[in-house]
């Protein structure tokens, strides 16, 4: 899984996230770019930089590697997620995987990172039918939860921080 970050032209730290299509058991989530590695990936790295590729177009040549981040637990799956930090342009050529991916959304470091931001919210998809009650961010309508959010839970106070330049 790559977390792609950039600065925006008003030197903004942004994070990239995708919204998933809504089939599947991540269906309609926020998340990164990332997925299964498949035999010709010789590490976590390649499989992250490939599915980024794959999903939103982004070229392994356009992201600056800046950190191997601890990996994460699923809770739905049992999936062991290896993250990455990576910075890319921030102007960016995105072709977006119709099949896997509905649209991107940047939403700044600060907002993510706000405490204040933080809520109770309903979250349904076509596998949760039913309103599922999680912690997490409303990002423009849509609802950050889950291992993304532990993820930049523990990426964010370092990256803002100043821990990596960026």
């Amino acid at each position: 899984m790559l977390a792609p970050v950039f600065r925006d032209a008003e030197g903004v730290l942004r994070i990239l996230l995708l919204l998933r299509t809504d089939r599947g058991v991540h269906g309609g989530q926020l998340g990164f770019p990332g997925g299964r590695p498949e035999p010709g990936d010789r590490d976590f790295l390649a499989t992250a930089l490939r599915e980024a590729e794959e999903e939103v177009g982004l070229r392994p040549d356009q992201v600056e590697v800046l950190a191997a981040l601890d990996p994460v637990e699923t809770f739905a799956t049992g999936w062991r997620v290896h993250p990455f930090l990576g910075l890319v342009p921030a102007a960016v050529d995105w072709r977006l995987q119709p099949d896997e991916v509905v649209k991107l959304l940047t939403p700044s470091a600060a907002t993510l990172s706000d405490p204040s931001q933080r809520r109770r919210l309903p979250f349904t998809s076509s596998h949760f039918r039913e309103p599922l009650e999680v912690e997490g961010v409303d990002v423009e309508g849509h609802v950050l939860w889950g291992m993304t959010l532990r993820v930049l839970d523990d990426l964010m106070p370092r990256l803002l921080a100043g821990e990596w330049e960026v």
